[in-house]
């Protein structure tokens, strides 16, 4: 008998969505502190390593961004078998996000609503964390293969459309030097105007500043990728896929959230009472998985993708590596599934 689930009905659901994921959190941390992770580790399902974009991964399959935002518990979740974290979005500036209540459980379809609104305690605080993180992993794994640390920046709010690149640089000068690789995120629904900048005309001296940025910051070269909306049109990811090849990013992540909400089987009035935000889990598995196919047809294949949107179960991952994924992320699923998922998951693609 599989006990999260059992947890998660009779506790977990009955608290709002985001205090839910702090207990949840908090906990993993604790359990890293009190040396439980050690024995995590030591059941964590075998794991097949792959190389992207440069990088050694001990696993395709990790944790996209928007569980750890500020870069507190990237170590502890390493231990549950994730091959890779990314952490974030972070932003230039801190700032607290949207005002609760801004997470939304859509239980009958296994998928979340959220306007979070990059809520991060901003580049300079985040930053010496995965400094400290990298450092405990690397003496954690030695000899082995480490978890590998990404991290997702976005643009503070409060900052004009005008100002953005400025902004971009400050995350990507701060953070690069202690990140594995960077995605550039323009595709959040939840900062106004954000979307806009999915726009090749935005998008291209964007991308250059932050690779500029990102080169002068550290002696090495960081990987490089721009995460795309799902509600973008085809010739619109056909552009960013010309874009992509023209300055030589590492990567594309596809897809964020979804602004649509057609064909859900939860109650019209509770989507409808959720209000704004983007849509993540299993509704958006077949966008996703559509724009990731378009991408790879039109890509090289020294461009990696990495594969976001309604990863659920192992088959979940198998599609999207045989649709050009390099690697896949989960999120909404960890939030249902529990923290034995990722050994699920594993096990499903090493076997």
């Amino acid at each position: 008998m599989r006990i999260y689930p059992l947890l998660f009905e009779t506790f977990l659901s009955k608290l709002d969505p985001e205090r839910a994921h702090g207990l949840a959190f908090s906990a993993l941390r604790i359990a890293e502190r009190v040396g439980l992770g050690a024995v995590v580790r030591r059941v964590t399902a075998p794991t097949t390593p792959v190389t992207v974009m440069g990088l050694r991964f001990p696993s395709a399959f990790g944790l996209a961004a928007g569980f750890d935002k500020h870069g507190h518990g990237t170590s502890a979740l390493t231990e549950l078998g994730f091959g890779h974290i990314e952490v974030g979005t972070v932003t230039g500036r801190a700032q607290p996000g949207n005002p609760a209540p801004r997470l939304f459980r859509l239980k009958a379809d296994k998928a979340l609503i959220n306007r979070m609104g990059f809520n991060n305690e901003g580049a300079e605080a985040v930053a010496p964390r995965i400094a400290a993180t990298r450092a405990r992993l690397e003496k954690r794994y030695r000899g082995k293969i480490r978890p590998v640390i990404g991290i997702n920046i976005g643009k503070t709010k409060v900052v004009a459309l005008d100002e953005a690149v400025e902004d971009y640089r400050l995350s990507a000068r701060t953070l690069a030097p202690h990140a594995d690789y960077l995605v550039v995120n323009v595709s959040s629904p939840n900062t106004p105007g954000l979307r806009l900048l999915q726009d090749v005309a935005s998008l291209r001296p964007l991308l250059t500043a932050v690779r500029e940025e990102a080169d002068r910051a550290t002696d090495r070269h960081v990987p490089l990728a721009v995460k795309i909306a799902p509600d973008l049109a085809d010739e619109d990811v056909d552009a960013v896929a010309e874009l992509a090849i023209d300055l030589g990013l590492d990567g594309v992540v596809a897809t964020n959230t979804t602004i649509a909400r057609e064909g859900l089987s939860t109650d019209p009035d509770v989507v409808e009472a959720a209000g704004a935000g983007g849509l993540s889990g299993a509704p958006l598995k077949q966008r996703s998985l559509e724009v990731l196919r378009r991408l790879r047809a039109k890509l090289p294949t020294d461009i990696a993708l990495i594969g976001v949107g309604g990863v659920t179960t192992p088959d979940d991952v198998r599609e999207r590596l045989d649709a050009g994924a390099d690697l896949v992320q989960g999120y909404t699923a960890f939030l249902y599934e529990g923290p034995l998922w990722v050994k699920r998951i594993n096990e499903g693609l090493h076997g």
